[in-house]
């Protein structure tokens, strides 16, 4: 009997601070400065498609992980949390590199925009790409997704927030205040992700040189042992 298929329809695509997958959280939520905006696309970017949402604080996006997709899949995976070293099975994972490749992230709604034929919804707390195809939204629900005696295998616990404390030179330092004009938050954005500590388990040499990709420019950063330092901000050329 054939395996069954189905077909679903795009309804918005999310514009996020991400411009390349290096950076981007490994879970939703980490850094709220990570902004984002839902666009609704025809013919559901209709008011009326939203309408209550408003009292929700929290939404469900459910997604394509639209640069990963690959033909073949495989049964195991391995996560960054365990090092990059220790397979696991690909359904107990959250990998983006999964026979149907469909992720999920609950983000906060800051504000919802409806005019000149456009719904936009305004989330923070995103880890998602930016142009990532959206192909559903649900209200979170406080009573029902969260359950207190829930145990949670090899990711029992948050990441540490500070895993690379990040420090930015006097240059860099006043880029990122010069860019805070057009992005507000712009200077937390970029610490918190390099603080993060972004790179693979298999490369953590100290001194060497990295670049995130955050709205229309490109983090220069320094690795050490224990720490990193911001070096440069600059125009990133389109990707």
């Amino acid at each position: 009997m054939p395996e069954p298929t189905f077909t679903f329809p795009v309804i918005g695509v999310l514009r996020s601070c991400f411009r390349a997958k290096f950076g981007i959280p490994r879970q939703p939520g980490l850094i709220l400065e990570a902004t984002g905006a839902i666009e609704l696309l025809p013919p559901y970017d209709q008011p009326n498609a939203v309408r209550g949402l408003e009292d929700f604080s929290h939404l469900w996006v459910l997604f394509v992980f639209h640069e990963t997709i690959r033909e073949a899949w495989k049964a195991t995976v391995r996560p960054p949390r365990l090092g990059g070293d220790q397979r696991i099975g690909v359904f107990a994972s959250r990998s983006p590199f999964r026979p149907s490749p469909i992720g999920m992230s609950v983000v906060r709604l800051r504000n919802i925009r409806c005019g000149h034929g456009k719904v936009v919804l305004e989330v923070d707390g995103v880890d998602i790409l930016d142009n990532t195809p959206i192909l559903d939204l649900k209200p979170y629900l406080p009573y029902a997704d969260i359950v207190p005696a829930a145990t949670g295998g090899f990711a029992a616990a948050a990441p540490a927030a500070e895993a690379l404390p990040t420090s930015f030179t006097p240059a860099a330092e006043a880029q990122a205040k010069a860019i805070e004009k057009r992005f507000p938050g712009f200077m937390e954005l970029a610490r918190k992700v390099v603080s993060a500590d972004p790179r693979p388990a298999y490369q953590r040499e100290p001194g060497r040189i990295y670049g995130v990709f955050l709205h229309d420019y490109e983090v220069v950063w320094k690795a050490g042992e224990n720490s990193a330092v911001i070096v440069d901000i600059r125009r990133a050329s389109p990707l």
